[in-house]
C-alpha cells in the first residue's frame, strides 16, 4: 500500500491523503491569503471525507471538474456541512456557475478560481455522486473495504479504516477523546441520565480502537495539556454570568461547526440567555435532523429553543448588542460574518465582553485582537476598550488525549500529520518505543 500525502503534512490545513493512486482520503483547503489547496493534481477513483470542516473537505467539489465523477463517501452530516461550506465559499468570493466573479481573479487550474477552486454547477454535481453511511457499516470504495468509527469531534466526523485484504490502514483524521482527569461533575456538567459529561456536550469523545496495520495519526495539540472541560465551562459561565449581572454584553464568536452548537449549549446548562447568528443557526437545524451523531439530541433541541435565532439584518443585529445578552455569532476568528456587525458595535465600553472560544490563527483579526487589543474589522483598524477573553473549547484530543489513542497501537507503525510540529510529536513517540516518522508533504510512504 503507497501513501501519498498532498497535504496536512508539518501543517494544518489541506489535508489529503492519496492510497495507491486510486482512494483519495480528505481534500481540504488551508485559510491562509490567498487559500492554499492540496499539491499536485488527482484524478482518485473514489473519495472517503473524513468529516465537514474546511481543512479536510473545502476542496472536494473541485475533484468533480471536468468528466470526472468519482463517487465520495462520508456520514449524512458531513456531506450536508460539506455542502454548505462550499456553497458559503462559492458566494464569499463571488463565483458563478462558469467559474467568472465580479472581479479580475485569474482562473485556476482546478475550474474555479486561484481563491475558490470550483463552480456552482461542480457543487451541484457533489449530490449526484454522494454516498452516504453511518458508523461500523462496512462499504467498498475503489476495490477497498472501508469502515467509519466515530472519532468523537464533530458530528458526523469519523476515523476511516480502510482494508485492501492485506493491508489496514487507520486515518485518524481529527478526533476527541473524553476527559477522566475530574472526579465528580458538577450538576451542569451531566447528561439526562445523572452521568457525568466528561468532554464536550455535543459529541461524545472517541472510543473505537479498530485493529490496524498502520496509523496515521493527528498531532494538532501534542504539546498542550487542556484544562478539564468542566473547568472552562465553569470560567466561560461564570465570567459571562458576571458581565450580564454588570450591565454589559458578551459577543461569543465561535465556528458554525460544532463550536456554536457548543456553546448553545453551555448557555442553556447555565441559564444565560443568548442569541445566536450566522451560519451556525443554520448547522444547529441540520444537526437536529440527524440526532444519531450527537451526544444528547433532546439537550440540544432544547439548548436551541433556549437561545433566540438572529433573522440577519444589521439593523437588528444594532438593536440586539445593546442588550443584557450573550451573543453567539461566527466567524469564530472575527474574519467576516456577523460578527464584523456585534465587535463594533460593543468594542467601546469597558462592560462589554468578546470571550473567544477557540484557536486563533496567527495573522486573523481574532489572534491580532489577542495580541494588540485592536482588530482589523472591515478594513478599518479598530481599538477595544470591552474585555477580551480567550477560551479553550477545543474539539481535538491533547497531549494525554493523543497518548491515551496511541496506546493501543504500540506495536504498529505511526504516521504523524496534522499538526505544526509533526516531527517533534514523532520524535517524542520514538523515544517512548514507537514506530513514528513524520512524512514530508508530497512524500509517498510504502507499507
Amino acid at each position: 500500500m503507497d501513501i501519498r500525502f498532498l497535504g496536512g503534512a508539518g501543517e494544518v490545513g489541506r489535508s489529503a491523503i492519496l492510497v495507491d493512486d486510486r482512494l483519495l482520503l480528505d481534500y481540504g483547503t488551508k485559510t491562509a491569503t490567498p487559500p492554499q489547496f492540496p499539491v499536485d493534481s488527482v484524478d482518485p477513483e473514489a473519495v472517503v471525507v473524513s468529516h465537514g470542516h474546511l481543512d479536510h473537505a473545502g476542496s472536494v467539489p473541485s475533484l468533480l471538474s471536468g468528466d470526472r465523477r468519482p463517487p465520495i463517501h462520508w456520514t449524512p452530516p458531513t456531506r450536508e456541512l460539506t455542502l454548505t461550506l462550499a456553497r458559503d465559499t462559492l458566494k464569499l468570493h463571488g463565483v458563478s456557475g462558469s467559474g467568472a466573479t465580479g472581479g479580475s481573479r485569474r482562473r485556476s487550474r482546478r475550474g474555479g478560481t486561484y481563491d475558490c477552486p470550483f463552480t456552482e454547477e461542480e457543487v451541484r454535481r457533489v449530490t449526484q455522486v454522494s454516498e452516504t453511511h453511518g458508523y461500523r457499516e462496512p462499504f467498498e470504495a475503489a476495490g477497498y473495504e472501508v469502515t467509519f468509527y466515530d472519532a468523537g469531534h464533530i458530528p458526523g466526523s469519523t476515523h476511516v479504516l480502510v482494508d485492501d485484504g492485506e493491508t489496514r490502514l487507520l486515518y485518524t483524521a481529527d478526533y476527541h477523546t473524553d476527559d477522566h482527569r475530574g472526579s465528580d461533575a458538577p450538576a451542569s456538567r451531566t447528561d439526562r441520565h445523572g452521568e457525568p459529561i466528561r468532554g464536550q456536550r455535543l459529541v461524545a469523545g472517541t472510543t473505537a480502537r479498530p485493529d490496524a496495520d498502520v496509523v496515521i495519526t493527528e498531532s494538532t495539540y501534542s504539546d498542550v495539556d487542556h484544562e478539564p472541560r468542566e473547568t472552562v465551562e465553569e470560567q466561560f459561565a461564570e465570567s459571562v454570568k458576571t458581565t450580564l449581572w454588570e450591565g454589559g454584553t458578551v459577543v461569543v464568536p465561535a465556528f458554525a461547526i460544532g463550536r456554536t452548537q457548543e456553546m448553545l449549549l453551555i448557555c442553556a446548562a447555565h441559564d444565560i440567555p443568548c442569541y445566536v447568528d450566522g451560519m451556525g443557526t443554520d448547522v444547529t437545524k441540520m444537526l437536529l435532523r440527524h440526532p444519531e451523531f450527537v451526544r444528547d439530541a433532546d439537550a440540544l433541541q432544547r439548548a436551541k429553543s433556549h437561545a433566540r435565532f438572529v433573522t440577519g439584518r444589521d439593523g437588528q443585529r444594532k438593536r440586539i448588542a445593546e442588550q443584557n445578552a450573550a451573543i453567539v455569532t461566527t466567524s469564530g476568528m472575527l474574519s467576516g460574518g456577523p460578527a464584523m456587525t456585534y465587535v463594533p458595535e460593543i468594542r467601546d465600553r469597558p462592560v462589554n465582553k468578546i470571550t473567544m472560544t477557540g484557536y486563533q490563527v496567527e495573522g486573523t483579526p481574532g489572534r491580532e485582537l489577542l495580541d494588540t487589543g485592536s482588530a482589523e474589522i472591515d478594513g478599518r483598524v479598530m481599538p477595544v476598550a470591552a474585555q477580551v477573553e480567550s477560551y479553550d473549547f477545543s474539539a481535538h484530543a491533547d497531549r494525554d488525549g493523543l497518548r491515551a489513542f496511541l496506546a493501543s497501537y504500540r506495536e504498529t507503525p505511526v504516521l504523524v500529520n496534522h499538526g505544526d510540529r509533526c516531527g517533534d510529536f514523532a520524535d517524542e513517540l520514538v523515544a517512548e518505543g514507537y514506530d513514528a516518522t513524520a512524512p514530508d508533504l508530497g512524500e509517498t510512504v510504502s507499507i
